[in-house]
């Protein structure tokens, strides 16, 4: 498989790859039920690459840093677009400033950036969860208050709509 290679070229480790395959099933499932249009290689690609960047960090800015990698092994635009947007249900600039990531808007936008990162939150290591058990993960880690939490709660929300 060319994005598994990928994984194993940059550094990752067996168990981010299991992650990131968790992760593209659990994508490729969704996708699958939503009623509109997607690019579903787009889907498959994103969401086994979108770790690539803990081969480098295991910290918040892996996003970042898998940008730089995905580029150096030659991936380009909408890819791109996926690794730098998939962290929690995305990261507004403000935010990204608290954290020390470069400041901009870290927020998915498109449905296929919204379904890999929705995926991910679902999957803890490589075991996929209920969405309740996600969103508690959420504000065990945030505070129930936190952005973060709304919005995981409103890509939810969305991508529901989409199955509809």
């Amino acid at each position: 498989m060319f994005a598994e290679d990928l994984l194993h070229r940059a550094g990752c480790s067996p168990d981010i790859i299991a992650h990131c395959l968790s992760v593209s099933r659990t994508a490729d499932a969704i996708a699958g039920r939503v009623r509109i249009a997607l690019d579903r290689e787009l889907i498959s690609l994103g969401s086994m690459v979108h770790d690539i960047g803990r081969s480098r960090t295991q910290g918040i800015d892996h996003a970042v840093a898998g940008v730089e990698v995905a580029r150096s092994l030659g991936l380009k635009g909408p890819v791109l677009s996926i690794i730098e947007r998939h962290i929690g249900a995305g990261i507004t600039s403000v935010e990204a400033r608290r954290l020390g990531l470069p400041v901009k808007d870290y927020l998915p936008l498109t449905p296929e950036e919204k379904i890999v990162s929705y995926a991910d939150n679902l999957v803890m290591g490589s075991t996929v969860v209920e969405y309740e058990r996600a969103l508690e993960r959420f504000r065990g880690m945030l505070g129930p208050d936190h952005e973060g939490v709304g919005l995981f709660v409103a890509q939810h929300q969305e991508i529901l709509g989409w199955m509809r």
